[in-house]
């Protein structure tokens, strides 16, 4: 169909003067979205620095109407859900009449959702990218959270995990529901292949930098190894600063390896840095999909992940080596197979095979058909 709807975007994570970057991956399946039907998003978020107990803003960014509310933050439960509820009402009343809803994130945001289904009957479809369902995670997850989820995921007309992965995850807590796996986005049009390369050998891995998910203590024993058998190249961590891991890369005493840690960067950046790596490695113990991973193969980069994320369900052997998690001599020895590799890498036909299967508007159109498809059954 190519009637144009208007969606509401009700988002538990976003991108927010509190938080620039949480959630930019719902804010690029929203522009994907907006290729063909109007979006309008609600946000609400903690904002210790709130001028108001509750202060409103509205702007349009990237054609997105976007709304968001922040709420002077408080220890106070109560008081906490009184505001998010006040707040959530006062979105409402900014936002044009619309069609659809299109949860991001079960709970607790899909409550609002159950909201707007029980009392104007509007349907919804819910994305999800938690990592928090993975099982070494879950058992954080209460009694009560569990039982609103299940409620959530049964009232909506799709649930739409970004990944196979997590779909087994979140049915394994017995959340039930009509499961339709869509992915995230990945700009083509950005993130493309390049012939610029650094003078040493590159190596660069991208995230928040958190050891307990990301295993950066790992990455950096390999390094050490790695000295043993390449000259003169280099490891980029990127996200986050080398402070925590100050006294490991003292103890390690590294000497011809040159390590950089360079804190969060703009997308065009981070471009920039793909392209000009050799090999792109994320050494993580869960993951959910890994965005960066595909927006290096984008990029024409071949990458090394553990058996974690969308890579661990697709068969990329020509540019992409899967290996156990945790495996550290595994993670080495496939290093050493890429810097080794005489054979020239297609960077066309990687950049094609991201296009085909994450780009925009490949993306927009399997939402747009579960909106459709949802309408019709609610009708």
């Amino acid at each position: 169909m190519n009637k144009k709807l208007h969606i509401l975007f009700l988002c538990g994570w976003y991108p927010s003067r509190v938080y620039p970057n949480n959630g930019d991956f719902i804010q690029r399946h929203a522009e994907a979205v907006a290729l063909k039907h109007k979006i309008s998003i609600l946000h609400i978020v903690s904002d210790e620095n709130c001028s108001d107990t509750i202060e409103i803003t509205s702007e349009e960014i990237n054609g997105i109407e976007t709304h968001i509310a922040y709420i002077k933050n408080t220890s106070n439960v109560i008081l906490k859900l009184t505001l998010f509820w006040k707040a959530y009402f006062k979105l409402l009343k900014k936002i044009k009449p619309f069609d659809f809803v299109h949860l991001n994130e079960i709970y607790p945001f899909g409550i609002f959702a159950l909201h707007l289904k029980w009392f104007q009957k509007k349907p919804f479809i819910i994305s999800e990218h938690w990592t928090g369902y993975h099982f070494l995670l879950s058992k954080k997850i209460n009694f009560l959270e569990k039982i609103i989820s299940r409620k959530i995921a049964k009232e909506a007309s799709f649930l739409c995990p970004v990944s196979n992965s997590l779909k087994e995850q979140m049915e394994s807590l017995n959340i039930k529901g009509n499961y339709n796996v869509v992915p995230n986005v990945i700009d083509t049009s950005l993130f493309i292949p390049s012939n610029s390369k650094e003078k040493n050998y590159t190596i660069i891995h991208v995230s928040n930098l958190l050891d307990k998910q990301k295993n950066i203590s790992g990455m950096l024993r390999v390094v050490k190894q790695l000295e043993k058998n390449i000259d003169n190249f280099t490891w980029k961590f990127i996200g986050g600063s080398k402070e925590k891991y100050q006294p490991l890369i003292d103890k390690l005493n590294f000497s011809t390896a040159k390590i950089e840690f360079i804190n969060h960067i703009s997308h065009n950046k981070l471009i920039t840095h793909l392209q000009s790596s050799n090999l792109f490695v994320s050494f993580s113990n869960y993951e959910t999909f890994g965005v960066v991973m595909v927006e290096a193969i984008s990029c024409g980069v071949p990458v090394i992940s553990t058996n974690t994320g969308i890579l661990n369900e697709l068969k990329l052997t020509d540019y992409c080596r899967i290996i156990p998690i945790k495996d550290e001599e595994k993670l080495l020895n496939e290093v050493l197979t890429m810097y080794n590799l005489n054979k020239t890498i297609d960077k066309e036909e990687m950049h094609a095979f991201v296009a085909k299967n994450y780009k925009k508007e490949i993306i927009a159109n399997q939402f747009s058909e579960l909106y459709f498809k949802a309408l019709n059954f609610n009708s």
